[in-house]
């Protein structure tokens, strides 16, 4: 039986991520996903805080619920860490009250995927406008990650992001990373990254963290995925990645 692992998505942008993941790991994996409700597109504090209130993720897991999923994320960057770190502690733990699954954030998706690999040091580029990238710092940090360099690329819509194509991408990865890093992380699951995760690490010579990875990776270890997957960088290259290394959920403060 595959691994069915569940896809929490606000509005549309580059949703398409998830079958292009799921296609590369074959038929042992499955990535059903329900979009949610965004009742405004933009990278700002007040949207960002009702595109991730309890209601509206509540109404879209209990959709999700129906695909009989083993775990279920969050994949919204954004949407978690513009709360907190204890606020997004308490959404992750609200969300899973309603679906009594093993369930996370793309948030804390990027702590654990940092601890997996050792990280320290990282730099980071968001494509959020500077107010938002700062809260993002300031959330990693409170999960034991330096930010040596923080790059905005100051786009306010998700709509816009996933406009994005390739060259763009790795482009804007390339002319972000900070040598004194260990890794770049690129935190927007509006942006398409999933179909050049190698490249991405090939250019820049680094692992490199993208929301839609690392939002499949967390979920996928939940659901007691135990890899390793290639094609997918270097995260999913590591083997053992199971829930039990950090349990379900945040990480502790």
């Amino acid at each position: 039986m595959p691994i069915t692992a569940g896809i929490l998505y606000p509005g549309y942008s580059a949703e398409d991520d998830y079958p292009a993941l799921e296609r590369i790991f074959g038929d042992q994996v499955r990535l059903p996903l329900v979009h949610t409700l965004m009742r405004e597109d933009a990278h700002r504090v007040d949207a960002l805080l009702d595109v991730g209130s309890s209601e509206v993720l509540a109404e879209g897991a209990r959709e999700l619920l129906a695909h009989g999923v083993d775990a279920v994320i969050w994949a919204c960057t954004s949407g978690s860490f513009v709360f907190g770190w204890d606020g997004a502690r308490d959404q992750v733990e609200k969300l899973q009250a309603v679906t009594g699954l093993p369930t996370s954030s793309t948030s804390f998706a990027f702590v654990h995927a940092a601890a997996r690999l050792g990280l320290g040091r990282v730099a980071v580029a968001a494509t959020y406008p500077s107010d938002v990238a700062d809260r993002f710092a300031d959330f990693l940090a409170h999960g034991g990650v330096e930010v040596t360099r923080l790059s905005s690329r100051g786009i306010v819509t998700a709509a816009e992001v996933g406009t994005l194509g390739r060259e763009q991408v790795l482009e804007f990865a390339a002319a972000n990373d900070d040598p004194t890093a260990q890794a770049l992380l690129m935190p927007d699951t509006a942006l398409h990254t999933a179909a050049w995760l190698d490249e991405l690490e090939q250019r820049i010579g680094k692992p490199v963290l993208t929301a839609n990875q690392v939002s499949a990776w967390e979920v996928l270890r939940l659901a007691g995925d135990k890899g390793p997957h290639e094609g997918l960088g270097t995260l999913f290259r590591q083997s053992g990645t199971t829930a039990q290394q950090w349990g379900a959920g945040p990480v502790s403060s």
